[in-house]
């Protein structure tokens, strides 16, 4: 991606690498999406609020980034903006045709529906035969850990299993790109740790390439492939930190432990600054 002087100086991008997992050197891997000088203005006048401002970010095929920043940053204006939701201002976000798909904090299912009709909808809009939709919800709630709960209704599950259930119907749609919007964010610690480890095992059997945002540093360090720290509004990319994931888990932890206080420090010095602005 080129960028001009201004623009590179405007940004203020350091890619902290804090380790490097071995044969996933940037300049080999195929980019998935990519926003260049990225502005996003809602209103006019005097009452225009600037959301995000000459954002550029790539993100590369079967990666896992997590956005992190204060709340009111452009997070969720990114994920829309991708999913083609809203339109930039300026500059433009290049995504490949029908490939996302955007997974909300609330769960989203229709109560009428059983678990299976759930998940069973976007293959019913892909006009898809009966029994291949039988065939691919039952392999997608065994890989959400859910097969047992195919005929109950959302209000029989709690809140954990009801965003499996959203993240086996966002995998039925079979787009290339998973937009996750702080989508364990209501949920109880204890939980949100489970349904970490079942989105890090579906994404490893699945490939799929997953933009989540998050306000949590413990979230994006446990999850995050490269984690993408935002300014306060308007949203810049501050820092971005890629994490190792093909160390020893005492390699892995240190790596993780090192960002975190990293990623805070640059988190209060944003907000700090940002009050005082």
């Amino acid at each position: 991606m080129v960028r001009d002087a201004s623009n590179a100086l405007h940004e203020q991008v350091a890619l902290s690498s804090i380790a490097v997992a071995p044969n996933a050197s940037i300049s080999t891997r195929e980019v998935a999406l990519r926003l260049e000088d990225v502005t996003k203005v809602f209103g006019g006048g005097e009452h225009a609020i600037v959301a995000v401002e000459d954002l550029n970010l790539e993100v590369y095929r079967n990666e896992l980034v997590c956005l992190l920043g204060a709340s009111g940053c452009g997070k969720s204006t990114v994920l829309n903006l991708i999913a083609g939701l809203e339109r930039t201002t300026v500059g433009r976000v290049v995504v490949p045709a029908a490939s996302t798909t955007l997974m909300f904090q609330e769960s989203a299912l229709f109560p009428w529906l059983t678990v299976e009709g759930n998940v069973a909808m976007p293959l019913r809009l892909q006009r898809r035969r009966k029994a291949e939709r039988a065939a691919e919800v039952r392999r997608l709630l065994e890989l959400v850990r859910l097969e047992r709960f195919g005929r109950h209704r959302p209000h029989q599950l709690s809140g954990g299993m009801r965003q499996r259930v959203a993240l086996a119907r966002a995998l039925a749609q079979r787009s290339e790109i998973l937009l996750m919007d702080e989508p364990f964010g209501a949920v109880d610690a204890i939980t949100r740790d489970l349904l970490h480890e079942d989105l890090l095992r579906v994404r490893a059997e699945t490939g799929v390439t997953i933009v989540f945002v998050t306000h949590s540093v413990r979230e994006a360090s446990r999850l995050g492939d490269r984690i993408v720290v935002l300014s306060s509004r308007p949203g810049r990319v501050l820092e971005e930190f890629a994490l190792d994931g093909g160390g020893s888990p005492a390699t892995n932890e240190l790596a993780a432990t090192h960002a975190v206080t990293r990623i805070t420090e640059v988190l209060r010095s944003e907000i700090g600054r940002h009050g005082r602005s």
